[in-house]
Order: C-alpha cells, then sequence, then structure tokens
C-alpha cells in the first residue's frame, strides 16, 4: 500500500473519532428523558446510567464508511470492492437492528436464549450471498482443503454466529467491550494490511476510531452503558473482516477468551451472571463460590493475589489476558 496515497485517510479516522466523542453526551441526555437508564452494579448507590451508547458508535461508523466510499471513487478513482464494502454496511445494520431490539425487549419482554442466535443468523446473509472470503482453507493436520459450497452455507454463518454473540458474552464492567474491541479490530486492521487487503485495514479502523470515541465516556467510571447495539455489531465487524480477509486462523486465535467465556457460561446454563459483589470499601469480591466467567475468573485471581480488586483493574486484567492472545497471533 502506498503510505502517501492512504495517509489521506487519517483526517477521516479523525473525523470518526471526534464525531463518536461529541455526539455521546447529547445521546447520553436524550437516553435519561426516554427512561433508557440502568444501574451501574459495581457502584454504590443508586444512580442510573444512559444505556445504548452502541448506536453512536454505530451511526459515527455508517457516516465513516461512507466517507471512506467517497474518497475511494471520487479521489482515488477506486470502485474496486464496493460490493464487498456495501454487503458489509448491510450486515453491520442488521446486527445493530437486533442489538437494539435486544436492548428494548430483552427488558420490557424477553428474548429467549436460542432466540438471540437465531437472529444473528440474519447478519451472514449479505456476506453469503457476495459469496465472501476463499473456500480454501488450511486446517491443522489436514493440509490445504477446498470446503466448495460448505464455506458460504456453513462457515460463513458459523463465524458470524460466534463473532456477534461471543462478544455479547464477555461484558457487563466499564470499558470493557469497547476496549477489547479496539484490541482485536486493530490487531485484524494490522494483519489486513500485511494480507493485502489494505481497504479492509481501513475499514476496520473506521470502527476502532468510532469505538475510541465512546471508550473516553464508558471506561471508568462510566457516563454510559454499551448496550447489546455495541456487543452485537462490534462482534459482527470482527467476524467479518476476519471472513473478507481470510484470516479465519487470527479470529480464532483472538477469540480464545470468548471461546472460554462460552463454556464457563454453560457451566452456569446461562443463568449465572458476570458481575462481582461490591464490598463497603468500593472494591470487588466473587459472587459464587465457582467461576461461571472470565470475568468472575479475574476477580477471584485478583484477590487471591490479595490485590485491590477494583472494576478498573479487573477491565485491564482482561484487555492483557487478550493481548497475550494478540501477541499469539504475532509468534504463529
Amino acid at each position: 500500500m502506498n503510505w502517501a496515497l492512504y495517509s489521506r485517510f487519517v483526517p477521516l479516522f479523525f473525523s470518526i473519532f471526534i464525531l463518536s466523542w461529541m455526539l455521546v453526551p447529547f445521546w447520553s441526555k436524550s437516553a435519561i428523558r426516554a427512561g433508557l437508564t440502568g444501574k451501574d452494579i459495581h457502584k454504590s448507590g443508586e444512580q442510573r446510567i444512559p444505556e445504548m451508547g452502541g448506536v453512536i458508535v454505530l451511526l459515527t461508523f455508517i457516516i465513516g464508511l461512507m466517507g471512506y466510499i467517497a474518497l475511494r471513487v471520487f479521489t482515488l478513482n477506486a470502485e474496486t470492492n464496493i460490493t464487498l464494502i456495501l454487503a458489509l454496511l448491510t450486515a453491520v445494520l442488521i446486527a445493530g437492528i437486533i442489538g437494539l431490539i435486544d436492548d428494548i425487549l430483552g427488558w420490557k419482554i424477553g428474548l429467549r436464549q436460542w432466540q438471540k442466535p437465531l437472529l444473528t443468523l440474519l447478519v451472514a446473509a449479505p456476506i453469503m450471498a457476495v459469496n465472501a472470503g476463499t473456500r480454501i482453507m488450511h486446517l491443522p493436520f489436514v493440509g490445504e482443503v477446498n470446503l466448495g459450497m460448505a464455506y458460504p452455507l456453513l462457515v460463513i454463518p458459523f463465524l458470524i454466529l460466534m463473532g456477534t454473540n461471543g462478544f455479547n458474552m464477555l461484558a457487563g464492567y466499564n470499558g470493557l467491550e469497547a476496549g477489547q474491541g479496539i484490541i482485536i479490530l486493530s490487531t485484524l486492521a494490522y494483519f489486513s494490511y500485511q494480507t493485502h487487503s489494505p481497504w479492509l485495514a481501513v475499514v476496520a479502523l473506521c470502527f476502532v476510531f468510532a469505538l475510541a470515541g465512546f471508550w473516553l465516556h464508558n471506561k471508568y467510571p462510566a457516563k454510559i452503558f454499551p448496550g447489546d447495539t455495541l456487543t452485537y455489531t462490534t462482534g459482527a465487524v470482527i467476524a467479518i473482516i476476519a471472513i473478507l480477509g481470510n484470516l479465519e486462523k487470527i479470529f480464532l486465535i483472538l477469540y480464545v477468551p470468548y471461546i472460554l467465556e462460552f463454556f464457563l457460561k454453560l457451566r452456569g446454563r446461562f443463568q449465572k451472571e458476570s458481575f462481582a459483589q461490591i464490598q463497603e470499601d468500593g472494591t470487588l469480591k466473587p459472587r459464587y463460590d465457582k467461576i461461571y466467567g472470565l470475568e468472575n475468573l479475574m476477580v477471584l485471581f485478583l484477590n487471591k493475589l490479595k490485590i485491590k480488586t477494583t472494576e478498573r483493574r479487573v477491565v485491564w486484567s482482561l484487555h492483557l489476558f487478550q493481548l497475550l492472545f494478540v501477541l499469539l497471533t504475532f509468534v504463529l
């Protein structure tokens, strides 16, 4: 990639970041007026925090993506990959709508556990329709395999199902979801560039900067919560970037924490909460005797080390755990 040519996207990234950062307070006021608030479980008191901040991340990403398409067509005179970009945009919008439905109906009516993954399969449809990715994969102990129609019909839906629902599980702490999304998508952006998909790296970074602007308001102590609108959307973008960039193996390594989270949640039949118990001094202690999530594990681990277990330290510990798998992608 010609760095001088693509450096013109830097103002686009900066604009996405600033727009996301500036719009969050406006959304917060509107959410409070509409009663879209929730209690911060790991804080004492009854202060209500505005919810569904993922709406702003989704909005600024769409604006940024439209700006990127405009730059490609009118400045770079490059119309290639437009079909894939629009398929990605459609899929992300579907994920955002499903997250929005889950945020609203989840409180008042309640979506059943089996309905959520079923709905997220709709996200795969646009990516399947454009026949994204490559059907030839290198499988461990097997070698090169041509999956044929099994790739668009089975692999794509599975990866998107895993991406959206998996990312939605490891959540519930100030700044956790946005921070994890920034780490994972930045890694995928790097590998997209290295595997000669610079346009995909730019798309991934558009979402990273949208997340970064939101993260400044969502980090401890959070002034806004992300909601399922953010988790479903971020998970969908991660999976789609991996598919379009043929980075499935990188995706699986980066998603090891989420695979572990799935089995720990399964241990509790998806009924146990990820939250810890707050003590009088503001520190956290495990809610259960057994471990039902990586969040529970990290709280227990910090307690065992006699470290003052604050919410901020739990989140940064989980980020460091994620960075181990980022490092592993480079080693492998």
